[in-house]
């Protein structure tokens, strides 16, 4: 199998996505610390497994990306909230999701579960979630509102549909947003840099995982 991106290709496939839309990547912001958290969308097992029916190839790419900013916001002392995409075994909260998608992610199964590397702590938040926005039917804003967030960083999967849902949901509700190239995947590379492109013109600032641990590391030094 041929993978659009790799965790050695990453880097220098973020270089080249950040070009290709820097002319509409204008809205350069610097997250306010104090009222900033994470988002880690769908890093689940059943997104990651090559045999999969919605196998997530760029998922794999961002792992130890993902586990380095996981590991910054817990040192600095910042929210973190992850997302769990899931069904009921009987499918009675599937509605056209159900005839769309080939497979399924079951809730309770070992599928569902977050990549070992990225596990939650036990204090930690988990949304779980039955369409592709993490905002839909959760109580998501709820507990954004009551940590006084206002800044999100976007990472997980998949970059074109539950990041990009995600990420227009928040801005919508007036959240400065913060989406990382190098942060979230997808299943090829024309879907991941079109969301980057849409993205940056009309909803989030596209960054690095680099630059938002710098900003966090540099504020906490």
């Amino acid at each position: 199998m041929n993978y659009y991106v790799t965790e050695d290709t990453i880097n220098k496939k973020s270089e080249t996505w950040l070009k290709t839309i820097e002319p509409f990547n204008q809205h350069i912001m610097k997250p306010d610390i104090n009222k900033t958290a994470l988002l880690v969308i769908d890093m689940q097992k059943f997104f990651l497994d090559p045999d999969s029916p919605t196998f997530t190839c760029g998922g794999m790419a961002i792992i130890s990306k993902i586990k380095h900013l996981i590991s910054t916001f817990r040192r600095s002392g910042r929210p973190i909230i992850f997302t769990r995409h899931v069904h009921h075994p009987e499918r009675i909260d599937a509605g056209i999701m159900g005839w769309w998608w080939e497979g399924m992610c079951i809730e309770g199964s070992t599928g569902s579960e977050i990549h070992d590397d990225l596990k939650p702590l036990q204090n930690e938040k988990i949304i779980f979630k039955h369409r592709y926005s993490a905002f839909y039917n959760t109580d998501l804003e709820i507990i954004l509102r009551c940590l006084n967030i206002e800044d999100l960083v976007i990472s997980g999967i998949m970059t074109n549909m539950c990041c990009e849902s995600t990420a227009r949901d928040a801005y919508n509700r007036d959240y400065r947003v913060f989406f990382l190239a190098d942060g979230t995947g997808s299943i090829n590379e024309e879907m991941h840099c079109a969301s980057l492109l849409n993205l940056s013109f009309g909803f989030s600032y596209i960054t690095t995982v680099d630059k938002i641990v710098a900003h966090l590391s540099n504020f906490y030094s």
